[in-house]
């Protein structure tokens, strides 16, 4: 679904008034401001959204590329809700999550944060961003729930062992093992840059994308003409669970 950026409301799906706890994935790996990481705007929206319908636990949860402390970067964000928790990836309990996948591409274990696994509805919050020709949209926001001390040591941006084994095939992986309720894309601006992740151009779009996961990112992939692979490979594995 295409929101207009001024006119964006978030609906609470009927499902969250059941939840007794409701995480969310912003992007925030950079002490940086939008469209580099998820707006504090955006956030404020979808969690009085929730508060409306919920009284379930709101989670804010996120990692960095190198592994240091990321609450220094929510309070440079300004991400400071009232009765919302904020938690760090590498502080969390992590556990060893199989692929569902008959035949996963590349990975057929993830180690992921336990909270994951005990929340009743995910949320990936991202902004829209184009890193060396490639989409960064919802489901790549994911990565950065992997800790990076399992898949990198942070000499090129975290992550490594990930990007090395192909980052799309990875992202298919992932987007099977971690299944995120709904998928929501800042698209008021896009960021653009062929290598640095806080430094490149920024376009003015004027949109918000909200919807499933791989349904979002392929309605932005179309709409605005940006490259993710990963969305044929996912299209394709999805035949693994067709009865």
């Amino acid at each position: 679904m295409i929101f207009e950026a001024s006119e964006f409301v978030f609906r609470a799906p009927p499902v969250i008034s059941r939840a007794r706890r409701i995480l969310i994935k912003p992007n925030a790996a950079f002490p940086v401001s939008y469209p580099v990481t998820t707006s504090r705007e955006m956030l404020s929206i979808i969690i009085k959204s929730i508060r409306e319908v919920s009284d379930a636990d709101i989670l804010l949860l996120d990692g960095t590329p190198e592994g240091g402390p990321i609450y220094p970067i929510y309070q440079s964000l300004g991400y400071d809700f009232p009765r919302v928790l904020t938690l760090d990836v590498k502080d969390c309990i992590w556990v060893e999550v199989d692929n569902p996948l008959t035949k996963p591409l590349v990975v057929p274990t993830f180690w992921v944060p336990n909270v994951i696994l005990s929340s009743d509805y995910l949320i990936s919050v991202a902004p829209l961003k184009v890193i060396g020709g490639i989409g960064n949209m919802s489901i790549m926001n994911l990565l950065s729930l992997l800790p990076s001390a399992k898949y990198g040591d942070g000499s090129r941006g975290g992550w490594e062992e990930l990007y090395d084994l192909g980052i799309e095939k990875v992202l298919t992986d992932l987007y099977f093992t971690l299944p995120f309720d709904k998928g929501i894309i800042e698209a008021r601006q896009k960021f653009i840059s062929p290598r640095d992740p806080t430094r490149g151009e920024i376009e003015e779009c004027g949109k918000v994308f909200v919807g499933e996961p791989y349904e979002v990112d392929l309605e932005v992939s179309q709409e605005l003409g940006i490259e993710a692979d990963y969305l044929d490979m996912i299209d394709e594995s999805r035949k693994d669970f067709e009865v």
